[in-house]
Formats: C-alpha cells, structure tokens, sequence
C-alpha cells in the first residue's frame, strides 16, 4: 500500500525505479525459466528427483520432497521439514527445473547447519506477515490525525512497515547462499554435466535479481513514508 499524500512527483521519485526494476527482475526470470524449461538435462532427472539425491547425499533422509500447486510456489518448510517443489520443477527435468529444485534444497542444507540469517528470517515471519498489510494503515490512520498522537502512531506504522525492509534485506543472503550451495552440489552429486551449469546459473542468477528488487521498493516506500512523516513534523 502506497499512501498518495504529500503529490504524485515525491511517490514517482520513490517509488518507480523500483518498480521498473522490479517488473525488469520479473521478465528476466520468465525469460530465462521459459528457456531453460525446455532443454533436457542429460541425467534425465526430474526436479523431485534432483532434490531427494542431494538431501540424501547430506544426511537429509527425513526432508520430505512434495508437490505443490502454482508456477513458481517452491519453496522449503523449515517447521515441516518439508521440501515443495511446483508442478513444472517437481516433473520437469530441464535445466530450469534441476536449478530451482537445488535452490530450495541449499534452504533445507541452511536449516541443517543452523544458518543464522535463515534463522532470523523464520523468526521474523509472523511479525511481517501482519505489519507489511497493518503497517500501511496506521500509518496513514496517524498521518490524517493533526495531533501529536497522530504522529506517534504513523510512527507505529513506518516502524511495523519498516519490518518489512528488514526482512527483505535478511533474505538477500539466505538467498544467494542457496544458490551457491545449489550451484555445488549439482555438480558433485551428478545431477547434471558441468556444461549445463551455465543455464542453472542464469535462472538463478535472474531470480536472484527479483529478491534485491523486492528489498529496494520495500527500502524506497519507507523512505517514502518517512519523508511524509517528516514533512508533516516540519508543518
């Protein structure tokens, strides 16, 4: 949410090169997982397949692989200790999907070693979940009050919001190090030949892109939002 106070010339300043980068970062992703979704691996193996080996090879017996509905929803469990892959990475065994299904795996490796940023980022769950949709709205319930107590309270809401930030910039490292471990184990285990590593790294490398789009629109709105809180200070 995008409170409009305070013109259209400060919001844009703000606001739309991160949301072109972020819109760039999308394309780059389709892009390349529809490229890469249509060369085979030479093992043959499927997405589901590709996981179960690297969590086994790492004592990961127990990690659950299961599928889930939607394009892109992968993603690993930490409380289940489960690993859900998309229809299309699940069954797929192209480039795209061995890349994705590695990805989610470094997660589940993270969970293991009790990688502190992974740790964080879980903590932090429940507390994002409810400030990045309430946050906005006490905010903009504080700015509209011309009280003293309505600025207390839009300070409540930026700092509920600016959570959301946080968060965004904790996941950059568990997400580059899922990559990196991704990138080494599908090599080690066999999954694919070494000349595939190339597309792996360009679907990864362009989702890794959406994660630090994400965390610059979420830094530029609380930007944004203070500059409001502070002009509103300043009248």
């Amino acid at each position: 949410m995008y409170p409009m106070v305070g013109g259209y010339g400060l919001f844009l300043l703000f606001s739309l090169p991160a949301l072109l980068l972020g819109l760039w970062a999308q394309s780059k992703v389709r892009s390349a997982f529809n490229k890469y979704s249509r060369i085979r691996v030479y093992t043959g193996m499927s997405g589901a397949d590709i996981a179960r080996r690297i969590l086994d090879r790492n004592g990961l017996i127990h990690v659950k692989v299961e599928q889930t509905k939607g394009m892109l929803s992968d993603h690993y469990d930490p409380r289940a200790k489960t690993l859900r892959l998309s229809p299309e990475v699940f069954n797929g065994n192209s480039i795209a999907a061995a890349g994705v299904a590695a990805h989610e795996v470094g997660h589940a490796l993270q969970d293991k070693k009790g990688y502190f940023p992974l740790q964080v980022r879980s903590a932090m769950v429940p507390t994002v979940q409810i400030g990045s949709w309430l946050g906005p709205i006490i905010f903009m319930v504080g700015l509209l009050m011309s009280s003293s107590t309505g600025t207390q309270i839009a300070w409540i809401g930026l700092i509920l919001f600016g959570l959301t930030a946080l968060f965004s910039i904790v996941t950059l490292p568990v997400e580059f190090d899922a990559t990196k471990q991704a990138q080494e184990w599908l090599v080690t285990t066999g999954s694919i030949q070494v000349s595939e590593m190339p597309g792996v790294k360009q679907v990864l490398d362009a989702a890794a892109l959406t994660y630090v789009a994400a965390a610059i629109q979420a830094i530029t709105t609380v930007l944004y939002y203070g500059f409001l809180l502070m002009g509103r200070n300043r009248d």
